[in-house]
């Protein structure tokens, strides 16, 4: 199989979604569009993938120790973001406790790749990162992750205006 490798830098994007309505959490287009694009301030990120907790199931009759899937669990994530010196926009809309979901378009926005994954989450906690260092000012907000995310949902079209005739 031949495979088209990419860096995510400069093709994923990642946004903020104040509300789905879909029980699902998969989000329309115009929620995306009406979402915050948080890819530019982001400067880390960590977690955000699904692990299974499996369950040992041995038996009597053989020596060897099998195992079957048990529960999933989402590790903990964060997305460490630059501080912008004039605007405080991302703390207000990341503040303690605000509840969204944060949205991965892995493949950039790309209409019908199923390569996009939501995150149901609340916000845990945002910390300013100090530091002597010569870097740039940074904040982390750590996000528990509330529900089952949807991974590899299509991306939805774009929407195309209507021609008048």
């Amino acid at each position: 199989m031949q495979v088209k490798k990419f860096s995510r830098r400069g093709v994923t994007r990642v946004l903020w979604l104040q509300s789905v309505a879909d029980d699902g959490h998969v989000p329309t287009r115009s929620e995306l569009t009406a979402g915050t694009d948080l890819t530019d301030a982001i400067a880390s990120i960590d977690g955000w993938t699904l692990s299974n907790q499996p369950i040992e199931t041995p038996d009597l009759g053989s020596t060897f120790e099998s195992k079957i899937p048990g529960t999933d669990q989402a590790d903990d994530s964060s997305l460490g973001f630059y501080e912008d010196r004039a605007s405080d926009e991302l703390e207000q809309l990341l503040k303690k406790d605000a509840t969204g979901w944060v949205v991965f378009l892995r493949k950039g926005d790309v209409p019908s790749s199923r390569s996009m994954d939501v995150f149901p989450v609340r916000v845990g906690s945002r910390s300013p990162n100090y530091s002597t260092d010569n870097e740039a000012a940074k904040f982390t907000v750590n996000f528990s992750i509330t529900e089952k995310p949807v991974q590899d949902a299509a991306v939805p079209a774009a929407v195309v205006p209507k021609q008048e005739k």
